[in-house]
């Protein structure tokens, strides 16, 4: 059965783009996204796409200074009314305060605490390729993190406010805590750039789940299963490719069944796959074996009488 991994629901090429539609062909206007209150003027444009917030205060062309912008100047715009669209980017730093730790900070940070988990390395942990290798690191470490462990603080709470107030354009965050929804930031507001454990995809089917109907297993230690994908492979020596490439391209956890004569492509392995079953001789008689393990023989025995029944009509008639 295939394994369910945090749905990835957002891609920094995404936010890009979605950046770029506001900044013109010929550079960014910094007026248009952080206007400073009484200038009408131009702000300077560089070579660099962003500005660099630690240069000089930036002069245009009449040689007048802009001056720099301070947490109350900001503050009495919002007042003011002067953004009226705010974009908000989080990272783990906001979650801290809540008692779950940073990836980085020396010693205290999630990455330097990680040894129990026998990883090759600390990000191996959140990676698609280790993940399919051994899931469990993973899952165990998010148990840890699953929502309802930690609650929000006042930066989650600021974040929901600016959403009251009308002026949450988007929250973009890196965490994967689930605090900013805890704290009643609507969903359709946020991006989640890591992921979210509100929602989960099997990793070969692409079904979606709720993450409460994963709850249970993970709490118990349990590495949450999709249960709707089943290969089985029957009547075939599997040496004509790229057909018999098939049988090996499904992942590691979906289970296979081999029905047929003989042991052939990943089934004849010398270590085969624990989730891989193999019943050898006739066909017909393995498919039979199978359908009396389901208390499918009635069902099918009335299938075949019927397209016998169709078969034998048409005959007549011709």
């Amino acid at each position: 059965m295939a394994t369910l991994w945090g749905s990835k629901v957002f891609s920094y090429r995404g936010l890009l783009s979605r950046i770029s539609r506001t900044v013109p062909a010929s550079g960014l206007d910094l007026r248009s996204l952080c206007p400073c209150q009484g200038e009408t003027a131009l702000c300077r444009q560089t070579s660099y796409p962003w500005w660099n917030a630690a240069e000089r205060p930036f002069s245009h062309g009449g040689g007048s200074v802009v001056e720099q912008q301070t947490l109350n100047s900001i503050a009495k715009n919002i007042q003011e009314q002067q953004y009226k669209r705010v974009v908000v980017m989080a990272g783990a730093g906001i979650s801290t305060p809540s008692g779950i730790p940073d990836f980085r900070s020396p010693d205290s940070g999630l990455y330097d605490n990680l040894q129990k988990y026998n990883l090759p390395y600390a990000e191996a942990i959140f990676e698609i390729n280790f993940f399919h290798h051994n899931p469990k690191p993973f899952f165990a470490l998010a148990k840890e993190l699953y929502p309802g462990n930690y609650l929000p603080n006042s930066a989650h709470y600021f974040v929901r406010l600016l959403h009251e107030k009308g002026l949450l354009r988007r929250m973009y965050t890196q965490n994967i805590d689930g605090l900013e929804r805890l704290a009643g930031i609507p969903p359709d507001l946020l991006v989640e750039a890591h992921g979210t454990f509100a929602t989960a995809s099997c990793t070969v089917c692409r079904r979606k789940y709720e993450g409460e109907e994963l709850r249970p297993d993970l709490m118990s230690g349990v590495i949450p299963k999709c249960p709707t994908y089943l290969l089985i492979v029957m009547g075939t020596s599997l040496k004509v490719e790229p057909f018999a490439s098939l049988a090996g391209a499904v992942r590691g956890s979906v289970p296979r069944l081999l029905i047929n004569r003989d042991l052939v492509g990943p089934f004849a392995l010398r270590n085969r796959r624990q989730c891989d079953a193999v019943l050898l001789g006739d066909v017909v008689s393995g498919i039979q074996i199978l359908v009396d393990a389901l208390g499918w023989t009635q069902e099918l025995d009335a299938l075949m009488a019927g397209a016998t029944k169709k078969t034998e009509t048409k005959t007549t008639e011709e």
